[in-house]
Formats: C-alpha cells, sequence, structure tokens
C-alpha cells in the first residue's frame, strides 16, 4: 500500500499524515473546511520540525512534508489511494455520511478506517456495499508519538483486512494491537475510563485532590506503565510472580471492585469545581505552551524507549 488518503486535517489526520509521511508514503489529506487546510499545514510543519530535534525522524522536515498534499476534493484525495484513514468528528451521523462516499469512490481493494475512537466501525459501516473492507484503526493522540493503535474488525471484515492493516502498521512503525471482538470504547479507553471515573470519584468523595491524584499518576503508576502493563507488572511485584500476587490481592482488589461498582452523574456543581482547580493550576492561557511542553517531554521519552529498546530487547541479559 503505497498511497494513503487521510480524511479530516484537524489533530488526528495531520498526525495520521505525519506517521505515514515520514514511512515514506505518499499521503493526501482532505478536509471538508477549505480554511483548514493551510493551518493544518503549517501545523504540520512544526511538528516535524521539534520531531527532527528530539531525533525522532531521519529525514529532513521539508523531505517528510513534501509527500504531503492538502486538498479540499475528496475525489483527488481519494485518487488511487491503497488506504483510506478517516479522521473525522466522532459522530455516528457524520461517519455514516462519509464512510457512504467514501465507499462510493474507493476501488473494492482500497482499505477504509476510521480513526472512531469508541464506535465500533458495525456501528456506521454495516449498511455499504464494501462493508467488508472496512475497520477501526484508532490511534493514541497524537501517532506520531504514541505508537499504539487499536485495530478493531466487524464480524463482517474480512480477514485480509485485518492481516494488510497490521502490515501497514507494522512497517509505518505504530504498534497494533487486534481487538478480538467489538465492544464500545475499545479497550484503550474502557481502561482509561476506569482510571479516570475512579479519579473523579476519589475527588467528589474529598479523599484527594486533582492535583495530588495527578501526582499519584504521574509520579506513581504512570512511571511503571511507561514500560511495561498490568500484567507484567503484577507478575514483577511478588517474590512468586503472577501467581502469588493474584493470591494476595484477589480479596482486597474484589472489595475495591464492589466499591467502585456504582455509576455517578458527575453533578454541574462537581464538575465546576474540577475545572476551577484545573484553572488554578493551569490557566486557559498557557494551555498551549503545555501542550507543547507535554508533547516534548513525550518526544524525550519516545526516543528512550526507543534506545532502550534496541540495547536491551526487553531482555534482562
Amino acid at each position: 500500500m503505497d498511497k494513503i488518503a487521510v480524511i479530516g486535517a484537524g489533530l488526528i489526520g495531520r498526525s495520521w499524515a505525519i506517521v505515514f509521511a515520514r514511512a515514506g508514503h505518499d499521503v493526501t489529506v482532505y478536509d471538508l473546511n477549505p480554511d483548514a487546510l493551510e493551518p493544518s499545514r503549517k501545523t504540520m510543519l512544526g511538528n516535524l520540525g521539534d520531531l527532527a530535534a528530539a531525533g525522532l525522524i531521519e529525514e529532513a522536515p521539508d523531505t517528510v512534508a513534501a509527500r504531503v498534499r492538502f486538498t479540499p476534493s475528496l475525489p483527488e484525495a481519494m485518487e488511487g489511494a491503497d488506504y483510506v484513514q478517516e479522521s473525522a468528528l466522532e459522530r455516528l451521523d457524520v461517519k455514516k455520511s462519509v464512510f457512504a462516499e467514501l465507499d462510493a469512490l474507493a476501488p473494492p481493494e482500497t482499505i477504509l478506517a476510521s480513526s472512531a475512537s469508541f464506535a465500533p466501525v458495525s456501528s456506521f459501516a454495516s449498511e455499504l456495499e464494501g462493508r467488508a473492507r472496512c475497520i477501526v484503526a484508532h490511534p493514541v493522540n497524537p501517532p506520531y508519538l504514541v505508537p499504539v493503535v487499536e485495530l478493531v474488525p466487524a464480524p463482517f471484515t474480512e480477514e485480509v483486512v485485518v492481516e494488510r492493516t497490521h502490515a501497514l502498521m507494522t512497517r509505518v512503525k505504530q504498534k497494533p494491537v487486534v481487538i478480538r471482538k467489538e465492544i464500545y470504547g475499545f479497550v484503550l479507553n474502557r481502561l482509561q475510563a476506569a482510571l479516570v471515573n475512579e479519579a473523579f470519584r476519589l475527588v467528589e468523595d474529598g479523599v484527594t485532590t486533582p492535583a495530588e491524584l495527578d501526582i499519584t499518576v504521574s509520579d506513581g503508576l504512570g512511571l511503571r506503565w511507561s514500560f511495561m502493563g498490568p500484567f507484567e507488572t503484577i507478575d514483577l511485584n511478588a517474590p512468586g510472580g503472577v501467581a502469588d500476587y493474584t493470591d494476595r490481592a484477589k480479596k482486597p482488589f474484589q472489595r475495591l471492585a464492589e466499591e467502585q461498582s456504582d455509576v455517578r452523574d458527575w453533578s454541574p456543581e462537581f464538575l465546576a469545581s474540577i475545572l476551577k482547580a484545573a484553572r488554578t493550576d493551569r490557566p486557559e492561557a498557557s494551555l498551549g505552551a503545555l501542550q507543547d511542553w507535554r508533547d516534548r517531554r513525550l518526544m524525550a521519552l519516545a526516543g528512550h524507549k526507543l534506545k532502550a529498546q534496541k540495547e536491551h530487547k526487553k531482555d534482562p541479559a
């Protein structure tokens, strides 16, 4: 698959363009709003400059950027495309409309993938004639720094589509994981929702503050989780490995699950208090600079992890 079409020039679409272009693919980016194209191109150049400064691309930013073309014409973007990454609004009516257009324009062999964060592909592509070539390829924001991509086929998605998408994502140095059955929110966002819901609960109940909870994650769980997931973590956290850990933690975790089982509708007053705490620590005018700082820290971490993987390949010996 040589030519890629990206549908949507926003943050996710622009980030996907970087992923594919830095791997050598020709990319055409389309957006329904023509006024969004030039700002997206300029921001992409800045992102590529940051990546070059961090040593995360092997070519000059201009060389990578030259592979990306922005167009206000959907047929032009689709022409000759082997793979399409849709990154439109997360609304079923929008995705149904966009996928109907893509299905009508694309040759039968072209894969149609969605960046949907929650909705499975069967919820917006099941009525299409070409539904068998449709799949969700859900990235983590921004995908050029956080490489996991959840590949979520529908029951009607052909296996060869999963295989070809997996191969493409591997070639462009993403980390594809296949979700074996459709489920709302997939895996990453279900895990994220569990943590965020409990974070809200702990703050609402007066157990902790937003700032101190953030410290607990960023300087606690997050440090371990930046290199290993929960199953590997528990295997290393007890003398006898995973069996020892589960024997020790089974009853306490069951108690916690019971205490965390209630579903809450966060009140406007509580959400206002969360916003107030956020703006006390992070004034709105500082958010852009903080986003840039976050991305630079992610670049540094990505570089460190790449070096560690090359040196050790997860082999302590």
